[in-house]
């Protein structure tokens, strides 16, 4: 397996951390002062034999050494024995703010002390000024919320929604995307690996994935990116050939596949399960589009990209410069804590009449405070803006990375969004091993970092993290990353 030697004067140079590139020591973790509270619970193996007995097998663990969490703070997750991980993944793009941000604790405390349930049959508050601040920082006629428990659930309404509307009932996905695995959504998703061996949902239909790596067509100037595809790229600044081809292929699916009229399109803006896969830049306006052609309505799943994530701009769609007619949002909406809402304008809203509709937990007055003060903290401690530069200086950082080492085949991703794709070589783009991949990944855990992990073969390392995290914190965990990559060149 080649090996792509690094020029350690130049690196050296460049960097301002308080190791060296040229170092084989292990990088020092950035100092936190946050004592955790001494774990007096069970042992690790009375734990993981409960787990046997009474948990589903189905529940997804990471590692192979597992990692059993005692307490968070912002970044930092600490074990039962007191040790710290950097938690580059935020519960699965879930913790927006912080591990036990005060103010959003101080919110779940302060209502929980009043109020905890009532169901929407009564009147509360928080919903309702919830529901006026969330509004606010949609564009457009987007004013109405619907409030669900999960982004899978958000999606199901969404979806719903979308069929009354339009008294149509195909919806058009793209493959590697993920909407929830639920019985309504399962149809949407394009990942197989996720797929049970039951039958599908008709009426749904999936576009070819405008994916600029893996895809047939993409070049050096397709992602909204600081780091690009090491594609060739024939395109003039303003026009770019592999867009076309992708939105050609969607309107071969509309000619082909689909009746007259259509019931809509869901796409995330940037797709997160399936690896962090960014599309051509126009790719969205223009399918929102050729969907509005045929009287479809556009939904933007904003489940992982929303609320300032990208950096650029609050909701990923914006990135994209394309207006959906329903958001769906979850996961960073509360910090954790379980919520989901779907936001659309007051005429989609108004097919939610003709029938009754009822969601027991949606909207309850722990969910609201939980919310509304995470609103709060992101407009407070500007965190888009962080997201924007400690992105930017991050994906430049991995993007050496990738000049650096031969399996290192692609990085991509905007704001606090990243994707890290592992091959066999650059030239082949073949998914590195999956035990050499595992390897990788269980290395930088025990040095302290902890990276998700996706794509539709496993291979992709996924960097969402809360969006608190610091430069200092990008400079240590790429040099772990990278010391874990020496390793496995070493063996």
């Amino acid at each position: 397996m080649a090996f792509r030697l690094s020029r350690c004067a130049a690196a050296c140079g460049r960097t301002t951390a308080r190791w060296s590139r040229c170092s084989s020591s292990l990088p020092e973790m950035p100092k936190c002062d946050f004592v955790p509270q001494q774990y007096n619970g069970r042992s690790f193996m009375e734990t993981m034999q409960l787990r046997k007995d009474f948990l589903s097998p189905a529940i997804l663990t990471y590692y192979k050494k597992h990692v059993m969490i005692n307490q968070g703070h912002m970044q930092w997750l600490y074990d039962i024995d007191g040790r710290r991980y950097l938690d580059l993944f935020g519960g699965i793009v879930t913790v927006s703010v912080g591990h036990c941000h005060p103010k959003v604790t101080a919110a779940l405390q302060e209502q929980a002390s009043r109020l905890w349930h009532t169901t929407n049959i009564y009147l509360h508050p928080g919903i309702h000024e919830y529901g006026r601040k969330l509004a606010e920082r949609m564009p457009g006629n987007l004013k109405v919320c619907y409030f669900t428990n999960s982004g899978s659930e958000a999606n199901d309404v969404a979806l719903k929604m979308a069929r009354l509307y339009t008294k149509a009932h195909d919806i058009v996905s793209l493959r590697n995307g993920y909407h929830g695995a639920g019985t309504a959504n399962l149809p949407t998703l394009g990942l197989g690996s996720w797929k049970p061996q039951l039958p599908q949902a008709f009426g749904s239909h999936q576009t070819m994935n405008p994916d600029v790596y893996r895809g047939p067509w993409g070049g050096a100037r397709c992602r909204d990116s600081p780091v690009q595809s090491n594609r060739e790229c024939n395109c003039a600044p303003d026009m770019c050939e592999a867009n076309a081809r992708y939105v050609n292929q969607l309107s071969d699916v509309l000619v082909h596949s689909i009746p007259k009229r259509v019931a809509g399109f869901i796409a995330e803006p940037i797709q997160g399960v399936g690896g962090t896969v960014q599309y051509p830049k126009d790719f969205l306006k223009q399918a929102f589009a050729l969907i509005r052609e045929r009287g479809g309505l556009c939904i933007a799943d904003e489940v992982q990209t929303g609320f300032g994530r990208l950096g650029s701009h609050y909701w990923g769609f914006e990135a994209s410069d394309a207006m959906p007619d329903i958001v769906t949002l979850a996961k960073g909406i509360a910090n954790g804590f379980p919520m989901g809402a779907v936001v659309t304008t007051p005429e989609i809203a108004a097919v939610y009449e003709d029938f009754l509709t009822f969601n027991t937990f949606g909207g309850n007055p722990l969910s609201c405070a939980v919310a509304s003060s995470v609103l709060d903290v992101i407009d407070e401690e500007n965190m888009m803006n962080n997201c924007a530069e400690v992105g930017q200086y991050f994906l430049q950082a991995l993007g050496a990375l990738r000049d650096e080492f031969e399996i290192v085949g692609d990085v991509r991703g905007k704001g606090l969004m990243i994707g890290v794709e592992f091959v066999e070589d650059k030239e082949s783009k073949a998914p590195l091993d999956k035990e050499q991949m595992n390897a990788i990944w269980e290395e930088c855990k025990d040095q302290g970092v902890l990276f998700g992990k996706g794509g539709t073969y496993g291979n992709v390392i996924r960097i969402k993290p809360p969006m608190c995290v610091t430069k200092e914190d990008a400079r240590f965990s790429t040099e772990v990353l990278r010391q874990a990559l020496q390793k496995h060149y070493s063996k």
